[in-house]
C-alpha cells in the first residue's frame, strides 16, 4: 500500500523560497527588537518609535526599580526594621504568657405567653424563677375592666417572703423586672369587678418557665 497524497516537486517551496522567507522573518525580527523590545525592556529607543507609543517610558520605569532592588539597604533603615522584629517578638512572647480569657455565654432570651381567667373577686399568681440582675419585659392586659395587681419577688433560700415591684389597678400594664436576688418573681392579679376577666400575659427576657401558683 503507497501513499498517494505525496506532493509533487513542483508543490513543494523552492531553496530561493526558502531562504527569502528565513531572511524577510529576520528583518521582522529585528525591527521588532529594535522599535519595541528594546525600548519596553531597557528604555533604550534608537528609532523614536518607542517613545512615540510610551515603551520608552516603560522601560525606563523597569531599569530605574531594578537599580533600586539591588541597591543596598541604609544602616538607619536596617536597625529600624531590627528593632520593629525585636518589638514584634517581645510583643509575641507576651501574647503567649497571657491565659487567653473565655467569653461569657450568651444569655438565652425567652418568650411565652399565658392567660388566667378570674371570677368576680378571685385572685391568682403567675412566677418564674430569675437570678440577680437577670431581665424580662412584659404585658398583660385584661378582655374587661381593671385588674388589681402586684408585682413582688420571694425567695425561700435567702429566707424572703415578700419583696415588691409594683403594685396598682389596671386593665393593660407593661413593664420590666430586673431581679433584685435570686429567687421567684412574678404577678398576682385579683378581680374586683362582677364580671369574669381574662388576663393575658407576655414575657420576654431571661427567666424560666412561667408557672401559674
Amino acid at each position: 500500500m503507497y501513499n498517494s497524497n505525496i506532493p509533487s516537486d513542483r508543490e513543494l517551496p523552492s531553496s530561493q523560497k526558502l531562504i527569502k522567507s528565513t531572511i524577510f522573518a529576520g528583518v521582522v525580527a529585528a525591527i521588532l527588537l529594535i522599535t519595541t523590545v528594546l525600548p519596553a525592556e531597557y528604555g533604550i529607543d534608537p528609532t523614536g518609535i518607542g517613545n512615540a507609543i510610551g515603551l520608552k517610558k516603560m522601560g525606563e520605569i523597569k531599569v530605574s526599580l531594578e537599580k533600586e532592588a539591588t541597591t543596598a539597604v541604609p544602616e538607619d533603615v536596617q536597625k529600624t526594621v531590627q528593632d520593629q522584629k525585636s518589638t514584634k517578638t517581645q510583643v509575641d512572647l507576651t501574647l503567649a504568657s497571657v491565659k487567653p480569657v473565655k467569653p461569657e455565654p450568651e444569655k438565652k432570651i425567652v418568650i411565652e405567653t399565658i392567660s388566667v381567667t378570674l371570677k368576680p373577686d378571685q385572685g391568682t399568681e403567675v412566677k418564674t424563677k430569675m437570678r440577680k440582675d437577670e431581665v424580662l419585659k412584659y404585658k398583660w392586659s385584661t378582655d374587661g375592666g381593671r385588674a388589681n395587681f402586684d408585682v413582688h419577688a420571694d425567695s425561700k433560700k435567702l429566707k424572703i417572703k415578700y419583696h415588691n415591684y409594683e403594685k396598682g389597678s389596671k386593665k393593660i400594664k407593661e413593664g420590666s423586672i430586673t431581679a433584685a436576688f435570686d429567687g421567684s418573681h412574678g404577678w398576682f392579679w385579683r378581680n374586683r369587678t362582677s364580671k369574669t376577666l381574662t388576663i393575658v400575659l407576655e414575657v420576654s427576657g431571661e427567666f424560666e418557665k412561667l408557672e401559674r401558683m
